[in-house]
């Protein structure tokens, strides 16, 4: 049954360039959502433990990819679980762990109890058109 739904991240890329000789842009953008459903409550000390033993080798596989890992102040952004450890959410999985501002964790943290309560205000319907540019 869905709780409610916590809008994480609005990822947008863009791209100018040039195809077949002539001038182009694109863009995109894309919603990172957690919707907090009846998942079952899961112990998190095991795999809190995974994540912790796969952190360097996670954060050197994204620098391949997508380049640095994002840091402040000389420290790494914590990797955020997007299906959250204590309920079910995979450890390692590229698609459920992403950089986050340490202070931006704290933040999304403390919501997702809210989402997973019944009648927060995680289960209102959002605005139609959330993008203001």
């Amino acid at each position: 049954m869905l709780l409610g739904c916590i809008w994480l991240a609005d990822l947008k890329g863009d791209w100018s360039g040039r195809w077949a000789y002539l001038p182009a842009q694109a863009g995109t953008r894309y919603a990172l959502t957690h919707c907090c459903c009846d998942y079952a409550v899961t112990d998190p000390t095991r795999t809190r433990r995974q994540w912790d033993n796969a952190r360097d080798n996670y954060r050197r596989d994204w620098i391949a990819e997508f380049g640095g890992w994002p840091q402040s102040g000389g420290r790494n952004w914590p990797g955020h679980h997007i299906r959250d450890l204590g309920h079910g959410g995979h450890p390692t999985d590229p698609r459920n762990v992403f950089p986050i501002p340490d202070a931006v964790h704290t933040v999304v943290n403390s919501a997702y109890p809210q989402c997973y309560a019944r009648g927060s205000r995680w289960s209102t319907i959002g605005p139609d058109r959330p993008y203001s540019d």
